[in-house]
């Protein structure tokens, strides 16, 4: 039988999940970034220290980049609090999120490691199986020089190539670079032909170090650039007259779902009129994607009703522009793919999910009222939770809902929010009666809507328990049992004597 102390702790793990989902010390719409962070680091600090294996297997969920960095860098700063069991698991967690994030914030939190001082053998062992595993080094050492400096010296390590250790320590000591991407860097400091041969983001400041106009430039690094970076690029590219700067269908077609309705949102309503018909599909293309992903049927949920809201909170801030209405809109697209029969009802009273912006206040509960109506078998709320047009309706609709007229809960009811709220250090709820999970991705949505039962006010520790050990299981299994992919050679002679054991000591 449970305790009143498993029931706190499964709480306190549902929340930490929710603040690394969806918090990213970033400002929000409702509170700035030091509130953000300070609530942030407080949360991380409590866990590491009440909850060490459950803050640990966090890593296995879908949480951000930021919370994982920050994870990662605490399990290493106290690896002496661990036990060797736990230090073993650890290390494959790190080892295995360390490959999913992406390298500019690994070199950065190898830079936070450095300035804490932490570099045991442990964390050298797990860093160097990561530089290992960089399919280029020639290209890191162009693109982030400065972190992969730091990187081998806190790792006690020499490049793999001679010549790149010539260029990250002694530029000048070389006439010409064999590869030729060091070379085309040598060249840029006085070759304006050169930079062309370089990855946008380098050769961005060599283009403002010779002052070549920025339409110029536009038009010549287009062969350079990536599909993401053409998609940022596309309009400024045009507002500047360089149209070699297109998205092409194949770059919207690999595009993830919530990235892509981000760029859709980014766009002049004028342009999404008249591409109406290429969004779509590529909105649609990218929700089948992800529910084949989450191995979820087409039409499996049957009769959904989905109450989006796009209020003026939905903007989000300055650095996180539209992200709530980004989440909001990729989860209408992923919704309509998985019910059978489909109801989208946005708080603004729009139908036209393309032509989406954030606006006016926030009618949640006449909106739930609204899509209780239509009988659904599932009913999904996407709302950073300020119901204020009138405030605390859609709360009150619910607890009616939920005790008097449902209780038998024929009808499934979950919120997601895609907002941290500092304040509650966790996501705002809507009501106690209906589950609320952190949303990060609309890609996760079928996978947090299963995680969502456990915020039901009806927690089962050992449930929650299981099913966080089921994930990191799932996701340490996910690369084949090594903790990276072959890659380039050791970077040292030591490398490879003291990898596999060290990792997770």
């Amino acid at each position: 039988m449970e305790t009143y102390g498993d029931l706190v702790a499964a709480e306190d793990v549902l929340l930490f999940v929710n603040a690394a989902i969806t918090g990213t010390g970033q400002r929000e719409f409702h509170s700035g970034a030091a509130e953000q962070q300070l609530s942030l680091d407080f949360l991380h600090a409590y866990m590491l220290v009440n909850y060490r294996g459950p803050y640990a297997a966090a890593l296995a969920l879908d949480i951000n980049d930021h919370n994982a960095a920050l994870i990662v860098r605490h399990l290493l700063e106290t690896s002496r609090d661990a036990t060797p069991e736990q230090r073993h698991t650890e290390g494959r967690l790190i080892a295995r999120r360390l490959a999913l994030l992406p390298p500019q914030r690994v070199y950065r939190l190898i830079g936070e490691l450095r300035r804490a001082k932490v570099n045991n053998r442990r964390t050298r062992a797990i860093l160097r199986d990561w530089l290992a595993a960089r399919p280029d080094q020639t290209l890191d050492a162009v693109k982030y020089r400065a972190g992969l400096k730091r990187a081998l010296r806190h790792t006690h390590l020499r490049p793999v190539a001679e010549e790149t250790g010539d260029f990250l320590y002694a530029p000048r000591r070389r006439a010409t670079y064999a590869a030729p991407l060091l070379d085309a860097w040598r060249r840029a400091h006085y070759q304006q032909s050169a930079l062309y041969e370089l990855p946008y983001t380098v050769a961005e400041g060599f283009a403002h170090r010779h002052g070549v106009p920025r339409a110029a430039f536009l038009q010549r690094i287009e062969p350079q650039l990536t599909g993401l970076e053409r998609l940022r690029l596309q309009e400024s590219a045009r507002a500047r007259g360089a149209t070699a700067v297109t998205a092409d269908a194949a770059a919207l077609a690999r595009m993830p779902l919530t990235r892509l309705a981000s760029y859709v949102l980014g766009l002049p309503p004028a342009d999404r009129i008249a591409r109406r018909a290429e969004l779509t599909e590529a909105l649609r293309g990218a929700a089948r994607r992800a529910v084949r992903a989450a191995g979820a049927e087409e039409g499996g949920w049957g009769r959904v009703t989905a109450v989006l809201d796009d209020s003026w909170s939905a903007y989000g801030s300055g650095v996180k522009r539209r992200r709530p209405l980004a989440a909001a809109l990729a989860c209408h697209v992923l919704l309509g793919v998985l019910a059978g029969e489909y109801t989208a009802l946005w708080t603004s009273g729009r139908t036209d999910a393309l032509l989406a912006r954030p606006s006016g206040p926030t009618p949640l509960g006449r909106r739930v009222l609204d899509a209780l109506e239509t009988a659904p078998q599932r009913l999904v709320i996407v709302s950073d939770g300020w119901d204020n047009a009138p405030p605390g309706l859609a709360a009150e609709v619910l607890r009616v809902w939920r005790t008097r007229l449902d209780p038998e809960h024929r009808t499934s009811i979950v919120h997601l929010n895609p907002v941290y709220d500092a304040e509650s250090f966790d996501v705002r709820r809507l009501a106690p009666t209906v589950p609320t999970a952190g949303l990060r991705d609309a890609e996760d949505l079928p996978a947090l809507v299963e995680f969502a039962r456990f915020a039901e006010g009806r927690t089962d520790l050992a449930e929650l328990t299981a099913h966080l050990a089921a994930r990191t299981e799932h996701f340490l299994a996910a690369d084949g049992g090594a903790r990276f992919p072959a890659a380039a050679p050791a970077a040292s002679a030591a490398s490879a004597a003291d990898s596999a054991e060290e990792a997770v000591r």
